[in-house]
């Protein structure tokens, strides 16, 4: 334990390169490089099946430390949108802690004949099943956001699946899909530059950052208390021994409170954890939470999808 860790470790992503988790992986990646004295901390991929791919592989990995899981809300929604999952994730990891929460926007092609809010969901309501909204794969962030959109609004789209929220994003700015639901890391510098249209963000007060200032929330935009957020956890394969997993949290905490990583995570939207979701216990605790939070609603989304 005293030269752990004395090789790279590998942090699993279970989506895309280039998507909005995969954006705060790699900004911790860095964090929790310097806060291993320099050790690197490489990145992989893994992405299909909402991100259950990744997540059965380091369920199934060594549990020597060596292979961690960084993944986001699809930990406590994937039990209600799967009949089979390839593992639980309540019994198969170690949790290791929050790492940080990311508010939601609209987005939508730069040409689309709407300028606010109200005037989409008129739009939607006046013309069930014309839009094409993207999402990053069933049971993404983006798949769950639209949803829940159209659940709120008592409309209809049609929903345009894809391997990964890259691809749905490049579609988006090519004008092959009409709207996407997805997190201010994918799309804050798409907003800030004009290549986007925005109808608004999942928070009850406007974020205050120079590319996101100008959104309105949805509440201003005449849709009351439409909140979700993404949150974003680190997990060790079951049985990592406990020494180790210490040592990780401490990691984790110190990352966390690094400058540069702090910086990076508010230019695009996100709040870094800093309550006690940092720590193993109330990591899993707000999991659990979350889990019985987004059962009923998912099976409410369901049904009337049907």
């Amino acid at each position: 334990m005293a030269q752990y860790p004395d090789k790279p470790l590998t942090l699993v992503v279970p989506y895309t390169a280039g998507g909005p988790t995969d954006r705060v992986a790699r900004d911790f990646a860095e964090a929790m490089r310097k806060a291993l004295g320099g050790q690197t901390v490489i990145i992989d991929n893994v992405a299909g099946a909402g991100g259950n791919i990744g997540a059965a592989k380091v369920a199934r990995a060594a549990p020597d430390g060596y292979t961690l899981l960084l993944h986001n809300i699809a930990m406590a929604t994937s039990p209600a949108l799967y009949r089979k999952l390839a593992y639980k994730p309540l019994e198969d990891f170690e949790y290791l802690g929050m790492i940080s929460e990311v508010p939601m926007t609209l987005v939508g092609r730069p040409d689309l004949p709407v300028a606010n809010l109200a005037e989409l969901t008129r739009m939607v309501l006046a013309e069930p099943g014309k839009l094409t909204i993207g999402n990053a794969g069933v049971g993404s962030a983006a798949h769950l956001c639209g949803l829940l959109f159209q659940q709120a609004i008592k409309g209809n789209m049609v929903a345009v699946p894809y391997k990964g929220t890259a691809p749905a994003m490049s579609d988006l700015l090519g004008g092959q899909v009409d709207l996407m639901c997805d997190q201010t890391t994918n799309t804050s510098a798409q907003i800030a530059n004009g290549k986007l249209k925005v109808f608004g963000v999942t928070t009850a007060a406007r974020i205050r950052t120079p590319q996101l200032a100008a959104v309105p929330t949805f509440d201003e935009g005449g849709l009351k208390d439409f909140r979700v957020a993404v949150w974003h956890g680190l997990y060790a394969p079951k049985g990592t021994p406990p020494a180790i997993l210490n040592k990780l949290n401490g990691v984790l905490k110190t990352s966390l409170r690094d400058p540069d990583f702090l910086r990076r995570e508010a230019d695009l939207g996100a709040v870094v954890v800093t309550d006690e979701r940092s720590g193993r216990e109330d990591h899993k605790r707000f999991v659990m939470q979350e889990t019985q939070r987004w059962a009923p609603v998912l099976k409410a989304v369901a049904s009337a999808a049907d």
